[in-house]
């Protein structure tokens, strides 16, 4: 099957008149002479409507929908231009090659796959069928592999050869920098990726990233479906181009060989390395497409000219030479300086948010949807939910679940509160189905047999769980867990008898919990650092039951899940999660090192991406900032640890924030 060019006229489309509509720096980069382009788009400065108005004066020079390509990361963004420009122009979406880089792969797959020997009647796997084929590939290599709790299951084990296929990075380096928790293993890992790609073309089925691999390789090894590509799409539009990764950079150089390439984007807002972006690919534009010109779009509509005074000061501190130089402009009138608070733990952080959203709610007549509160990492927000929930003040949070309903804090309370009442039937049986091969009616099994031999001789329920009678009626293959499990809840119940629920928690985390959690999870640091907040948290308490009972009596008060998503609540999100997002009051909590930046990034030596993550944090406020950092870090054991101000907090000029003292009263 051919495409055949659009043969038409040019459209006739409605005038428009460009210059009126678009502000200086916008107008110079939409009426660009063709060639390769490089549009710095500052946060809030208009980065669609450059797009849209782009595609939309093409049109007016007689270029036709079907030469233009359209490449974004989301279908939606697609999908909103294209309508929008329809708006524009009249012309409907469908007449142009747009949307994810993903979606035009396929397409392209579809037409020319049988160049690179893919059958165009193959299917595309979802993630649970990749993660399925790759279980079945490992386990005909080494039937034994995932019988060991430590090793990734499949779900890791795909994201690991996911981002080393996207990143074109060797397996060893990718687990070296993003998952060294499998550095000892990680000499296996090349075995299983070959087993499971002859898998995939023995059933002509591909997964998601062959979609970007085999439309690589299709430009690559079919000079001819190559030539037609690029003699086809005499435009290229790339959409946060920042964020490419490295085979879809190589795919935009290939498609734009005739240099008609306009790619959009903020080098500033580079923060999604550990998804597979490349920082590099938008540095190095002007080199490896020479003749570059440069635009750049500064004016910001969304911010405060002292807000935007502040992003400045935080860019400023960049390393010489290794970013683009811009400064952000506002449209704005003046207001307030960004507030930078000191409070003396996490819990004086969060009440003084509570406070201050009442004072502006009450006083200032702000919305709560207009309120939000930015963290680099869950942890960083379990007291402010907590402070939000007791005061009654409703919050939703659009990065994931609440603290005590994330999946391995509940795995690990459950275990707790089976060590501490053997007749928590509910909390066994959430944690027995986590060893393998084990279901419910396994555990109910399980658990029969040990009441039974417990009562027969005596004894305590944990203290026969590892006893032969109980030990039969577990499946084979949970057995060699089986010794770990069993004496891991031993050592929490010693600690219960005689130590504080900290030292509980603590040891329940390094047991056999702890190893589970490093195979059953790609992201085990992050997922593990969550864990030792829940230490934090439990340092309040002198007793056990008054901690298992406080954490019950919170999980019901924060838990959400009959709220009106449309009904206004503060906003809660990891700063990755509110990229593109916007809100006239901004909250960013955790502002210390260690914290934000994270120790990882601290210790690498490398916190480029943490300010640059800081960056886009602090331009999502319009109207006001608050930058908040806890003195005492409530994680660091009994007495807690001191903690210094953020590094990028002390990077920014003093004349470019006002020092907000507490009180003792939480008043300023």
């Amino acid at each position: 099957m051919e495409i055949s060019l659009d043969s038409r006229a040019p459209e006739q489309i409605p005038p428009i008149d460009f210059r009126a509509q678009l502000n200086d720096e916008q107008f110079a980069a939409v009426t660009a002479e063709p060639g390769p382009l490089l549009v710095l788009a500052g946060a809030g400065s208009g980065k669609t409507r450059t797009l849209t108005y782009r595609v939309a004066y093409l049109l007016s020079r007689g270029v036709k929908p079907g030469e233009i390509l359209l490449l974004t990361f989301t279908n939606k963004a697609a999908k909103e231009m294209l309508h929008r420009v329809q708006d524009l122009t009249g012309i409907e979406p469908q007449r142009f090659w747009g949307g994810t880089f993903h979606s035009l792969g396929h397409r392209a797959l579809r037409i020319y796959g049988d160049a690179i020997g893919l059958p165009k009647n193959f299917t595309i796997l979802d993630a649970d069928e990749s993660e399925s084929l790759l279980k079945q590939a490992v386990e005909h290599e080494d039937k034994l592999f995932f019988k060991d709790k430590t090793n990734p299951r499949p779900g890791p084990l795909f994201d690991v050869l996911s981002l080393a296929r996207n990143t074109q990075q060797p397996l060893a380096d990718t687990v070296a920098k993003n998952f060294p928790q499998y550095t000892e293993i990680a000499h296996r890992f090349p075995a299983f990726a070959t087993a499971y790609a002859t898998r995939k073309r023995e059933q002509n089925v591909v997964d998601y990233d062959d979609l970007l691999e085999f439309w690589l390789e299709l430009l690559i090894k079919a000079p001819e479906v190559a030539q037609y590509f690029a003699h086809r799409f005499r435009h290229v539009l790339v959409d946060e181009y920042q964020d490419t990764n490295t085979l879809q950079a190589q795919i935009v150089d290939r498609l734009a060989a005739h240099h008609c390439v306009m790619a959009v984007g903020d080098d500033a807002q580079c923060i999604y390395s550990w998804r597979g972006a490349n920082f590099e690919n938008i540095m190095t534009f002007p080199d490896r497409h020479p003749g570059t010109a440069i635009h750049r779009i500064e004016t910001n509509y969304r911010s405060t000219p002292e807000i935007l005074n502040f992003a400045n000061g935080v860019l400023l501190a960049q390393p010489k030479g290794r970013h683009f130089d811009k400064e952000l402009r506002a449209a704005r009138g003046h207001a307030q300086k960004p507030f930078v608070v000191q409070a003396m733990d996490d819990r004086e952080q969060a009440e003084f948010i509570l406070k201050r959203i009442r004072a502006l709610v009450e006083d200032e007549g702000v919305s709560l949807n207009e309120v939000a509160i930015l963290y680099r990492s869950h942890f960083l927000a379990l007291e402010v939910q907590l402070a939000l929930s007791r005061a009654g003040v409703p919050y939703q949070i659009t990065s994931g679940v609440k603290f005590f309903e994330r999946q391995h804090i509940r795995d690990l309370v459950a275990l707790l509160r089976f060590v501490y009442n053997g007749a928590d039937t509910q909390a066994w049986q959430r944690i027995a189905v986590l060893l393998p091969k084990i279901g419910e009616k396994g555990a109910q099994k399980i658990y029969a047999a040990a009441v039974d031999h417990a009562r027969l001789t005596q004894k305590n329920l944990l203290d026969v769980l590892n006893t032969d009678d109980v030990r039969s009626k577990v499946a084979k293959d949970a057995r060699d867990d089986w010794a770990s499990f069993c004496a891991s809840l031993s050592e929490v119940a010693e600690k219960m008898q005689h130590a504080r629920p900290a030292d509980a928690v603590a040891t329940a985390i390094e047991g056999w919990y702890g190893d589970y959690l490093k195979g059953q999870y790609a992201d085990y640091l992050d997922r593990l650092d969550e864990l030792k907040a829940l230490v934090g948290f439990a340092q309040r308490f002198e007793e056990t039951q008054d901690f298992l009972a406080q954490i019950v009596l919170l999980n019901s008060e924060t838990s959400d899940r009959h709220v009106d998503p449309e009904a206004e609540a503060v906003r809660l999100t990891t700063v990755h999660q509110a990229k593109g997002l916007e809100y006239d009051v901004v909250f960013v909590i955790g502002l210390a090192d260690g914290q934000f930046p994270g120790r990882r990034s601290i210790e690498s030596g490398d916190v480029e991406e943490e300010r640059r993550l800081f960056y886009v944090a602090v331009t999502r406020a319009r109207n006001e900032l608050y930058l908040s950092y806890p003195k005492v870090a409530t994680r660091g054991g009994p007495g807690g640890m001191l903690l210094t101000p953020s590094r990028f907090l002390l990077e920014v000029p003093t004349d470019l924030y006002e020092p907000l003292r507490i009180k003792r009263s939480y008043g300023w």
